[in-house]
């Protein structure tokens, strides 16, 4: 009799457990597709936006319109990202070329190639508007000033244009800023910002651009704090506390957002998230591609050596690159139950640390999709459900997890827009 009475519970138990489970994902289905869901860090290809090959496919892109679809994403920071070079006229000139073919690709797709499908959006009110009739929503972000040259009058350009926020810095000393990569040598080439750099800040307010503190030096980003009169933005960052990397954000600045305001977009980038996990699966995953690529007759490149192709060059390298991937994803799926990637779980982990250390208005999520970014289980937009189920999980309100997805970053652009008209009529 006892025997069948456990057996009882324990069925009792699994069937509780089932439908609660059930429940839950159908609470966080309800929640994902009610919010507004924004991811502000999304590197394009240029070769990607036009009318043979664009984003109306399902291209071999982590983002595209039917993945974003399959995954309710509603927002797609698309961005205007340029490599650091010389501090030279004739490199900010190329810069500039670069940055411009960037901003008319991501315009071309809006305006030529889908407009019954996607909008671009300049603040808050147009995001709301173009997700009320039904579409996808682009905004545009600079990462890396670097084009804007010595010429100022270029942050204005830039904000007609669309760019609502922007880097000062990227992997390398800008013109205007530090960048975080001066800790691996203990080389700086302005201990912060440059006397340039300080007016850019001004201007940035001017115009209304928020300021993007995801690349530059700690000493760089402290000062944004001190001259900037709008709140910051950290478009794609994660808790240097849970994960010790240069990219991510120290308890001290992370104060600093507390204490000024601004959003701290969490991201979903495997070595800013856990450098354990990461080196280790990526080693045995690197294992399986190095031998997939002798075996087609590609040769894989450092990622640096990739970003000094030519375009042409590097998109004709990520399509074979592509192809290594696809050919090498059922090894790497079995790899899984051997070595623990990085996940949702450890993804949401920093979100937690965060939301504890600077409060839930402060919080953000990105994921830098086609840029590096992507763990297990959001690699790509067509998984972005997943993010909002584990927050269900983990006790998060449907006004939190709307806060998380893009009301806080919204709530700061148009703090940063109010500051640039008191700016301007004064």
């Amino acid at each position: 009799m006892k025997s069948r009475i456990t057996v009882c519970f324990l069925l009792c138990s699994l069937s509780f457990f089932a439908q609660s489970d059930s429940e839950l994902l159908e609470k966080a289905r309800a929640i994902h597709q009610k919010v507004i869901t924004i991811d502000t860090h999304n590197d394009i290809d240029v070769s990607n936006f036009t009318e043979d090959r664009n984003y109306t496919m399902d291209l071999d892109t982590q983002v595209n319109l039917p993945k974003m679809e399959k995954g309710g994403m509603d927002v797609t920071w698309l961005i205007v990202y340029t490599g650091q070079e010389a501090l030279t006229q004739n490199a900010y000139d190329k810069a500039y070329e670069n940055a411009d073919q960037k901003f008319k690709a991501i315009h071309r797709l809006c305006e030529e190639i889908a407009p019954e499908k996607i909008g671009l959006a300049t603040n808050s009110k147009e995001v709301r508007k173009l997700v009320s009739e039904g579409k996808k929503v682009a905004m545009i972000g600079v990462e890396n000033a670097y084009p804007v040259g010595e010429d100022l009058s270029r942050i204005q350009e830039f904000y007609d244009r669309g760019a609502r926020y922007m880097s000062l810095a990227h992997n390398g000393h800008s013109q205007f800023s530090d960048s975080n990569t001066g800790e691996a040598d203990g080389v700086w080439l302005h201990h912060g910002l440059s006397e340039l750099g300080k007016k850019a800040i001004l201007e940035m307010n001017r115009c209304g651009i928020m300021i993007d503190v995801s690349h530059p030096s700690k000493e760089a980003i402290k000062q944004m704090f001190e001259l900037s009169k709008a709140p910051l933005i950290a478009s794609h960052s994660s808790a240097r506390a849970l994960c010790d990397h240069s990219r991510n954000l120290d308890d001290e600045l992370l104060e600093l957002f507390k204490k000024k305001g601004g959003v701290v977009q969490t991201v979903a980038f495997t070595s800013y998230v856990n450098k354990e996990k990461h080196y280790a699966f990526n080693a045995a995953r690197d294992e399986i591609y190095q031998r997939k690529a002798a075996e087609m007759e590609f040769e894989i490149l450092p990622r640096d050596s990739v970003r000094g192709l030519s375009q042409e060059d590097r998109s004709a390298y990520y399509q074979q690159y592509g192809k290594i991937r696809k050919a090498a994803a059922t090894e790497v799926a079995n790899l899984k139950n051997t070595i623990s990637p990085v996940n949702v779980s450890d993804f949401v982990d920093h979100i937690d640390y965060l939301v504890q250390k600077i409060g839930i208005d402060h919080v953000g999520i990105s994921s830098d999709f086609d840029g590096g970014g992507g763990i297990d289980g959001w690699n790509d937009a067509s998984e972005s459900e997943n993010i909002t189920i584990e927050l269900v999980k983990r006790g998060y309100s449907e006004e939190d997890i709307a806060k998380l997805w893009g009301e806080n970053l919204l709530r700061v652009m148009d703090e940063v827009a109010a500051v640039a008209v008191e700016l301007q009529a004064n």
